[in-house]
C-alpha cells in the first residue's frame, strides 16, 4: 500500500515524524526513538497533524489494539511497512536508519509452529 492508497482507505495522506532523543537518561523512551504518524495534509508542525504514536510492533491479531490499529484496521501492517519503507528512503542518519530497519524486521511475519 502507498501513502495515495492510503488516502482512499482512511481519508488523509500520513507519514512519519522520527524523534531521536539524545539523552534518554533523563526520559523514559525506550531505544531513544520515537516514531509518530503524522497528517501530511495538516499544518506542517506537530501537534496539529499528530495522528497517533507509531508502536513498536503491529500485533494484528487483535490481542493489541493500539491506536494506529484502530485507524488503519486490517490495513495496519500494509500502512506501517509503506511508512517505514518512504522513511528509510529518505532519511539520512544512520541510527535511525538501523532503527527504520530494525522496526521493519518486527514486522516480518513470524513462522507458525
Amino acid at each position: 500500500m502507498d501513502l495515495l492508497e492510503c488516502v482512499a482507505v482512511i481519508g488523509m495522506r500520513v507519514g512519519l515524524l522520527l524523534c531521536k532523543y539524545e539523552n534518554t537518561e533523563d526520559y523514559s523512551v525506550a531505544r531513544g526513538f520515537r516514531f509518530a504518524v503524522v497528517d501530511l495534509d495538516k499544518a506542517k508542525n506537530c501537534p496539529m497533524n499528530f495522528v497517533c504514536m507509531f508502536p513498536e510492533k503491529i500485533d494484528a491479531d487483535g490481542k493489541s489494539q493500539s491506536v494506529c490499529l484502530q485507524i488503519f484496521g486490517d490495513k495496519s501492517l500494509e500502512q506501517a511497512r509503506a511508512l517505514l519503507t518512504g522513511a528509510l528512503e529518505t532519511e539520512d542518519d544512520s541510527e535511525v536508519k538501523a532503527e527504520i530497519e530494525r522496526r521493519l524486521k518486527l514486522l516480518e511475519a513470524k513462522p507458525v509452529s
